[in-house]
């Protein structure tokens, strides 16, 4: 069926009737939750203990009465007037429900009075009656043109901040945290249990800061410095002298921080930055990487941002993270130098110079992440479709992609340096409390695998 046509109140006789199956999907419990304010949509609301699976109220069933009566009796452009319904029972995930209509009543001129049932087997969910106003004219609705919905189906956010649950919180220097983004976000974070900040910058201006916006900083540190380019060389001498585990930057500008950390904090890896994306629309946490240090690395610099992010994506849940180097097209043209690299980069993984994840490129954007594309161009790769880490070639190309998919495919994004001795979050003033506590979780969840190596080896691995 590709439109919907309605019925005029004269066209319908008393005793029509409709019925129809349908199968509830979480989609479905979701959107419902979302309308009615519901908190926790999958959460338990039954008395049996052993129950598992996501429910919802009866109620929800209501939600089906309406699109018949919207879509097919009488259909697009019908008014619900009033109802009288019971409800009883619960629906879950997967149930198959059977919703009845029936017409036992007309009113001149145009309201219809419609007997309504939805069972599940032999249980009633949902009886009653609506009253309803008939459309004075037939109206058809191509099914095309209905509205569509892109629910977020993998809270990546929610899981990283689980995952650092019973972790102890990591002791961070906030640096120059002069504005109510910065300072708001590094108290949240600590009350969450993610950081223990120590706030480095003007006390006057931090305390102001504070006061206007009424956050609580007498539980911290505070470490008055002059200004921002002070802030930036204290900070980075806590962590060199390993008084604090991470850095986060606050109202100051990235070079000025970036300055400090490469001439106190470098190791042998190339420093590179890795976007964590939050993508509505795609089934995994997708890491982009590298869009904001790196402008036009070379190949050996490659190696590293790959071999970082790879590290990364494993700490954050991912065992054998699926690579996708990036390029206007899938297959090697010596004219086109990010093929080569990708090329490169592939054998290198092949000989053991790259470890941990599965690399394949070049592969254009669409079939890194599109199983379909994939399959349509023919190509057969355990990475195409289903990446996790996607490796640009220049900062042009990231930049664009990850904003892309932030300001177009509605994704939430975090952000982290890798690279250092320490792990540096460098928030934006852009950047929402959701997305300041995701980096800030990520950043835990670093320096927690720091750590841990770091108790094996002796020796503090780079971040």
């Amino acid at each position: 069926m590709n439109a919907f046509t309605s019925q005029t109140f004269d066209q319908i006789a008393i005793g029509a009737s409709l019925t129809q199956r349908h199968t509830v999907t979480r989609d479905e419990v979701s959107l419902l939750a979302l309308v009615s304010g519901e908190v926790n949509a999958f959460g338990p609301q039954r008395d049996e203990a052993n129950a598992t699976a996501p429910v919802c109220e009866g109620v929800s069933a209501e939600a089906l009465v309406h699109a018949l009566l919207k879509r097919r009796l009488p259909g697009p452009g019908t008014v619900i007037i009033s109802h009288d319904l019971h409800f009883d029972g619960h629906v879950e995930v997967g149930d198959e429900l059977e919703a009845q209509l029936s017409v036992v009543d007309k009113r001149s001129p145009d309201e219809l009075v419609i007997a309504c049932a939805v069972r599940r087997g032999g249980d009633t969910v949902l009886e009653g009656s609506m009253t309803v106003r008939a459309p004075a004219q037939a109206i058809t609705v191509d099914q095309r043109d209905t509205p569509s919905v892109i629910l977020r189906r993998n809270d990546v956010f929610a899981r990283l901040i689980q995952a650092c649950a019973g972790l102890p919180p990591a002791r961070c220097a906030v640096v120059h945290p002069c504005d109510a983004g910065s300072l708001g976000g590094a108290i949240e974070s600590a009350r969450l249990g993610l950081i223990e900040p120590v706030l480095v910058g003007p006390r006057a201006r931090i305390e102001a800061v504070a006061q206007a916006e009424n956050l609580d900083i007498t539980p911290y540190r505070v470490i008055d410095v002059a200004h921002s380019h002070a802030a930036a060389d204290t900070a980075v001498a806590l962590a060199r002298d390993g008084e604090v585990q991470s850095l986060m930057k606050g109202s100051l500008h990235t070079d000025e921080l970036m300055g400090a950390v490469v001439a106190g904090l470098r190791t042998e890896r190339r420093i590179s930055h890795v976007f964590v994306l939050d993508v509505p629309a795609y089934p995994r946490m997708l890491l982009v990487t590298d869009a904001a240090i790196n402008i036009a690395p070379t190949i050996q610099e490659k190696v590293h941002i790959v071999q970082s992010a790879i590290d990364l994506a494993q700490v954050l849940g991912v065992p054998t993270p699926k690579v996708a180097i990036l390029a206007a097209v899938e297959t090697v043209n010596p004219a086109m130098p990010a093929t080569v690299d990708a090329a490169m980069l592939c054998k290198m993984a092949d000989r053991g110079q790259i470890t941990g994840g599965l690399v394949d490129g070049p592969l254009a954007f669409d079939n890194a992440v599109s199983v379909e594309a994939a399959r349509t161009k023919g190509i057969v790769s355990p990475v195409a479709g289903q990446a996790d880490i996607l490796v640009v070639p220049n900062l042009e190309a990231g930049n664009m992609v990850a904003k892309q998919l932030q300001y177009l495919a509605g994704a939430d994004s975090a952000g982290i340096v890798l690279g250092a001795r320490v792990p540096i979050v460098l928030t934006s003033r852009a950047d929402s409390v959701r997305t300041r506590l995701a980096s800030a979780a990520v950043m835990q969840l670093l320096a927690q695998a720091q750590a841990r190596a770091r108790s094996v080896s002796g020796k503090a691995p780079a971040a």
